[in-house]
């Protein structure tokens, strides 16, 4: 067992001894218990330090931070520990959103460049690749409304900076197909600010975190953070560099601390500082999601998987429906964060999870499973991979060896992908996982082919050239092994 597990889990807690919690199914067990379950997951899955919140009729009943908020130093995770947000920080702006439609400061489906004294592409906007001229010549952009970017269909990537070229594009027609993108809340933001004349970060003081006494959060850096900094780190437990944030950004620029982001969803979930009304439209769905994966290939390809809970979009937070009523939530990811929240308003229950660790995903099935009874949030949508996960075996339909099988372990990387591909094997099957995708078994069709029949892939090795070529909805990728 790595040396960063071998620490004994540091904690802040709110709950009482011997405390009930209640799960959306009806059923109850103790707070003990689940401080018992989590401590468990984390030395299973190496997760390096965990916050938990579990709300019982939209009151926080159990609230615990565990582990390091910095590996190599030691230093506790706290409650006070400034966290980097991700896109948690998109909840509060679809918040704020909600507030200005509420005043009638913008109306939900009134193009936004009507809103604007001049075309968008002309206006010339200083930060990190920001601007619109690339828009110039696609007119689509002025159908653009604040629903559109609420729901995340605008057509835009979700960052130009992934794009080959690094330029924005409309990729379809906005309205009518879910695609995550920041591009898209970065333009409503933008319209906001020029209808107020005052930056995101004001907006944000004034309307969330001042009001909310939020303290200790902010869509910029400020230097009172550098005495609580929380790390987050890879799977080694080693720290990624901080990204301190100059701009504030609707898409995820936000540090806040569990404590700050606790006051936040309580108001949010209570519908404080919206109308009940307003509350029940941002998180009732506005659009079905049909796409097998929220990102990667299979963000392009439709399916039915998720059809029994009628998976869709409403403004700023995912919905799906269950036997136990409706449910919205919100994700947050990036390199060593990864963190989680969903409410079912119907049972006044929900729950709020951070993680500052790679591996920190792979426990939030089995999490919210324990803690409130959830068995329909889609772990396979949002590739929330389980620690313990074990691809099913499939019969091979030639007969290979385990030697024949042993030639294509490695991993393969790719100049078309931005992924890379791990080849390992058990007792039947090649295993492949892809960056951040579920691992699945492959079935031998030739000596040196293989498919995944369900998501439609056929994976061609060349032992000679090192090469194994990936065909997948009529496109072809080329990887070698490293």
């Amino acid at each position: 067992m790595k040396t960063y597990l071998l620490i004994f889990f540091l904690l802040v807690s709110t709950y009482l001894l011997g405390q009930s919690i209640k799960r959306i199914d009806g059923t109850q067990y103790s707070a003990d218990s689940l401080n018992a379950k989590i401590e468990n997951l984390m030395k299973s899955a190496n997760v390096t330090g965990v916050a938990v919140s579990v709300f019982n009729n939209n009151k926080a009943i159990f609230s615990k931070t565990y582990g390091l908020a910095n590996v190599p130093k030691n230093i506790p995770l706290e409650k006070s520990s400034v966290l980097y947000a991700a896109s948690f920080a998109k909840t509060v702006f679809a918040y704020i959103a909600m507030q200005f439609i509420q005043e009638k400061l913008i109306d939900l489906d009134k193009p936004l460049v009507e809103y604007l004294n001049k075309p968008l592409p002309d206006y010339i906007i200083n930060g990190f690749r920001r601007g619109y001229h690339d828009l110039k010549t696609d007119k689509r952009y002025e159908k653009i409304t604040a629903r559109i970017c609420l729901t995340h269909t605008t057509g835009f990537p979700n960052w130009r900076w992934f794009e080959a070229d690094k330029k924005l594009k409309i990729k379809f027609d906005p309205g009518t197909r879910y695609a995550y993108s920041g591009e898209g809340l970065y333009l409503l933001q933008f319209v906001m600010e020029q209808i107020t004349g005052k930056d995101y970060e004001t907006i944000s003081q004034e309307r969330v975190f001042k009001p909310l006494k939020m303290e200790n959060t902010s869509q910029v850096w400020q230097t009172r953070f550098n005495d609580k900094i929380a790390y987050g780190h890879n799977v080694k437990g080693e720290p990624y560099e901080l990204m301190k944030w100059k701009e504030a950004s609707s898409g995820g620029s936000m540090s806040t601390t569990f404590e700050d982001f606790l006051k936040f969803y309580t108001a949010l979930i209570n519908s404080r500082g919206i109308d009940k009304s307003v509350f029940r439209e941002m998180t009732s769905k506005q659009i079905s999601i049909k796409s097998r994966r929220q990102f990667g290939p299979l963000a392009q390809i439709d399916g039915t998987e998720n059809d029994e809970i009628q998976l869709g979009y409403g403004l700023g937070v995912g919905t799906f429906f269950t036997p136990f009523g409706r449910a919205f939530f919100k994700e947050g990811h990036d390199d060593g964060w990864g963190h989680y929240s969903i409410c079912f308003p119907d049972k006044k229950i929900a729950i709020v999870i951070m993680t500052n660790n790679d591996n920190g995903e792979s426990i939030f099935k089995e999490l919210l499973e324990y803690s409130i009874g959830d068995k329909f949030t889609p772990w396979r949508w949002q590739n929330y991979i389980p620690y313990n996960y074990i691809p099913p075996p499939i019969s091979h339909l030639i007969k290979l060896t385990p030697q024949d099988l042993d030639q294509y372990i490695g991993t393969y990387s790719s100049k078309e992908l931005p992924i890379n591909i791990k080849i390992t094997r058990n007792e039947l099957n090649l295993i492949a996982e892809a960056t951040g995708q579920v691992p699945f078994a492959l079935q031998a069709i030739e000596k040196n082919q293989f498919n995944y029949e369900d998501e439609g892939i056929v994976l061609v090795f060349n032992l000679q050239e090192k090469t194994m070529i990936l065909k997948q909805s009529g496109k072809i990728y080329t990887f070698r092994r490293e």
